[in-house]
């Protein structure tokens, strides 16, 4: 009965000592009145019980502007980087932040904020 209870204390607790996945690095452009996002995300992917599977673009008042499903862990690619394309951002705002979400803890406490060009 013990040990038994310990196993379930044990995996419940595993999504608090797992990692947040973060935003590594993010370069934008913008064409054509529109921004692209190519975002770096770094998180210990251990395959589809445990990746990053998702990021957006939010504006300053958390209004979200694009999302990117990353459709597949990336176990043997850290970190990687994927593109977010056709962003219409409004008139007004010169910096977003982008937030990367993982399935076991959600999404990260903090996000890169970054300026537009």
């Amino acid at each position: 009965m013990i040990k038994k209870t310990l196993v379930i204390l044990a995996l419940s607790a595993a999504p608090a000592f797992a990692d947040p996945a973060t935003v590594h690095y993010v370069k934008v452009s913008k064409s054509s009145g529109a921004y692209t996002f190519d975002v770096t995300v770094k998180h210990a992917d251990t395959g589809w019980e445990d990746y990053a599977d998702i990021f957006r673009i939010k504006d300053p008042s958390g209004n979200i502007l694009g999302e990117r499903d990353l459709a597949h862990p990336h176990v043997d690619e850290q970190p990687f980087t994927r593109s977010l394309s056709g962003v219409k951002i409004p008139d007004g705002i010169d910096s977003v932040t982008v937030e990367v979400h993982d399935n076991v803890t959600g999404w990260a406490p903090t996000g890169k904020t970054v300026k537009l060009p």
